[in-house]
């Protein structure tokens, strides 16, 4: 492996508004290795890609997700709070550019199941990273759904797991349990922002397949992916956007860096290999 694959954190989120079509399509375009996204069921059993409990922060509409349906939220707009750039003078006259999945705005809510088909479409490997959240109104049922979009999609069931175009991960230890209980030939990742005994070991539980520390915990303990390595566990390391940061996850042999800078972070790795 030459370098740490970059995993665009919410999409380009650094440039465009995060889990918009509009980020996610950028952060394609800057070259991105995978995609990264939080997933929340909606009251009439969607899943839509929302980090926060509630829609406030990112959206013009208010309330939190569980309480609203698909059809509410698609009346909000998602991109308006980030105040980014337009790409050329005409977007400010003419309407956002209809995304070329499902034909939807990309200032839109967006569904688990259209981030997923504009994964599928491209043209090389590009693997998602799924983010269940915990606590949450309905429990487990988010990760019944997200196996059940992946079994839509024909994903559910690779030949090996490092072939798996989605990656599921949570916080949550019973919520990745769950899911490899019902999808147990899809990889997971087990976050976490706090040290223990087992991961300063370098062990996880066999329910997960990567250990997925914070960059604070990596600049605290640079050897851990080592350790992890050595037993056979990769490391998928969050949110990396300082330069020395990258250069650290780099240096620790982690495998995957999730970035809010995609492109910045791709420049800086080939800068550091070449």
């Amino acid at each position: 492996m030459g370098g740490p694959e970059v995993v665009a954190h919410r999409g380009a989120s650094a440039e465009r508004a995060e889990h918009t079509l509009g980020a996610y399509q950028v952060a394609l375009d800057q070259g991105a290795d995978a995609l990264e996204c939080d997933v929340r069921v909606t009251r009439d059993g969607h899943l839509v890609c929302v980090h926060d409990r509630r829609v406030d922060r990112t959206s013009t509409g208010r309330g939190v997700v569980s309480e609203l349906t698909l059809g509410a939220m698609s009346r909000f707009d998602f991109a308006q709070w980030h105040h980014e750039l337009p790409d050329s003078a005409d977007d400010l006259v003419f309407e956002p550019r209809a995304s070329p999945v499902g034909g939807k705005s990309q200032r839109r809510i967006l569904t688990f199941d259209e981030l997923l088909g504009l994964v599928r479409a491209q043209s090389r490997p590009v693997r998602l990273f799924a983010e269940t959240k915990h606590p949450v109104r309905y429990g487990g049922l988010v990760e019944a759904k997200l196996t059940a979009a992946l079994a839509r999609h024909g994903v559910s069931a690779p030949a090996h797991k490092d072939d798996s175009p989605v990656v599921m991960m949570s916080f949550s230890a019973a919520a990745v349990r769950r899911f490899r209980a019902n999808a147990p030939g899809v990889p997971t990742v087990l976050l976490f922002d706090r040290s223990s005994r087992v991961v300063r070991a370098g062990e996880l539980p066999r329910w997960a397949d990567l250990a997925g520390p914070s960059v604070r915990l990596l600049r605290q303990d640079p050897e851990l992916a080592h350790r992890l390595a050595a037993r056979g566990r990769d490391t998928y390391c969050w949110t990396v956007d300082d330069p020395a940061d990258v250069e650290l996850c780099r240096r620790a042999g982690v495998r995957f860096v999730a970035t809010n800078r995609p492109g910045a972070t791709r420049a800086r790795l080939a800068g550091s290999l070449g």
